[in-house]
């Protein structure tokens, strides 16, 4: 048995200290390194990778956009954390956040439900002169009142563009349903009833189409679904959406990303939305959604089960296959023929990156497409900042602008060229 002497003890007192700083910087070195892994420190700033054919349009936007081509920066300690990004989208949706002042207004529909829409007019000339109206389509469940819908009105406004902001049916706490449905993933009804308002009240107006997220999927199978859809249109920009319900919601299902937890929260709101809305959905006649389908939502833990039980039997599929497939744009989108700009973020938590090869062939194959890629933005993040605060306005709200500014551009000019050819050619 081995004996320590009084030396070898004080000698063994002396080098504790110096273990225990080295067990305390080892620390520090871990969390450090999960910190930068985590937060993606690392990760440099670039800017988007852009898609598209070689055209004459393509190379008028690269020249007159460049943000399409500029570093996008976001806020340096969280900015590049697609987590983060979505995270405080989704919190706060945006910083210090403007109130426009519009007009709600209410168009009943056929079937009987009564799709509402907000109003806001331009708050000064457009820089062509021209009368310019962005119809926009929100996020799942959203409506004008949120932040970011607002933040991106009043630039617009700004900007000389009248706009008009979709109300999803069902998505107001303060309006009730006038029939037994919601809005769904794909259903365009509401929308063609808004932009069908528009059209009318304004019969000199050129419409700019703006989808975020669920409503990107919406605006595109909306211009996709008929010819005559695309009258008056100048463009349609598309931001976050994911394309194709089936082939989403099967990545849902997967942890990669968190995306399983973000499924459960996802669908934790739509519980809330959809039992806020109980009694109506029960109350009438007409109603495909019983009390047996309404108590299956307390056992939802994600949206597929929602849609399964629910959402689906609001226009009688027959089942969740048919209704995902049915209502994905992907279907329709190769019908759009207006200039068309598609942006996603390769860090969107939410979108599988297996569904931007979906765009990235678009954007290939047809001549009006463009598809930028951000290297960091989160899913509707795209927070912009130095250090550590956001700007109030994003980059996804200031490259909209300039992309529809270059379009609106573009046609003027377009227009001039072919006026002074004609007078040219009636004199041969």
């Amino acid at each position: 048995m081995t004996v320590l002497e009084d030396g070898d003890m004080q000698t063994f007192g002396s080098e504790l200290p110096a273990m225990f700083d080295g067990m305390k910087l080892a620390a520090v070195a871990a969390v450090l390194y999960v910190i930068v892994r985590c937060l993606n420190l690392n990760s440099p700033t670039a800017g988007p990778k852009i898609s598209s054919r070689n055209t004459l349009l393509s190379r008028y936007l690269f020249k007159s956009c460049p943000m399409l081509s500029k570093e996008y920066i976001p806020p340096l300690l969280w900015g590049k954390s697609g987590h983060l990004q979505t995270a405080l989208y989704g919190k706060m949706g945006r910083v210090n956040t403007p109130t426009p002042c519009g007009l709600r207004k209410f168009l009943p529909m056929k079937d009987g439900a009564t799709a509402t829409f907000d109003l806001f007019e331009a708050l000064g000339e457009h820089s062509t002169g021209d009368d310019v109206t962005m119809v926009i389509c929100p996020g799942i469940g959203n409506h004008s009142e949120k932040n970011y819908i607002r933040t991106f009105v009043d630039y617009s406004q700004r900007q000389g563009y009248r706009c008009v902001v979709l109300n999803h049916l069902g998505a107001l706490p303060d309006v009730e349903l006038t029939s037994p449905r919601m809005f769904t993933y794909g259903c365009t009804w509401e929308f063609a009833a808004m932009v069908g308002y528009v059209k009318r009240a304004f019969p000199q107006t050129l419409l700019v189409v703006v989808g975020f997220s669920l409503g990107g999927n919406i605006v595109c199978k909306f211009l996709g679904e008929n010819r005559s859809n695309q009258e008056r249109v100048l463009c349609c920009v598309s931001v976050c959406q994911g394309y194709s319900a089936l082939r989403a919601q099967e990545t849902f299902l997967q942890w990669d990303q968190c995306r399983r937890l973000y499924n459960f929260v996802l669908a934790g709101n739509m519980k809330k939305l959809i039992q806020s809305h109980r009694r109506s959905l029960l109350s009438m006649s007409s109603s495909s959604i019983g009390d047996a389908d309404l108590n299956k939502l307390y056992a939802a833990t994600s949206m597929m089960q929602i849609d399964d039980n629910i959402m689906r039997k609001f226009h009688g599929y027959g089942s969740l296959r048919e209704y995902y497939e049915k209502e994905s744009c992907v279907h329709y989108i190769h019908n759009v023929s207006v200039p068309l700009l598609l942006v996603n973020s390769s860090d969107d938590p939410l979108i599988h990156r297996s569904l931007l090869a979906i765009p990235g062939r678009l954007a290939e194959e047809m001549p009006n497409v463009m598809f930028a890629l951000t290297e960091h933005g989160g899913h509707m993040g795209f927070f912009e900042g130095a250090v550590l605060f956001p700007q109030p306005l994003t980059w996804m709200d200031k490259v909209i602008v300039e992309y529809t500014n270059a379009i609106c551009d573009w046609e003027k000019k377009q227009k001039a060229c072919q006026r002074t050819r004609n007078p040219n050619e009636m004199n041969e």
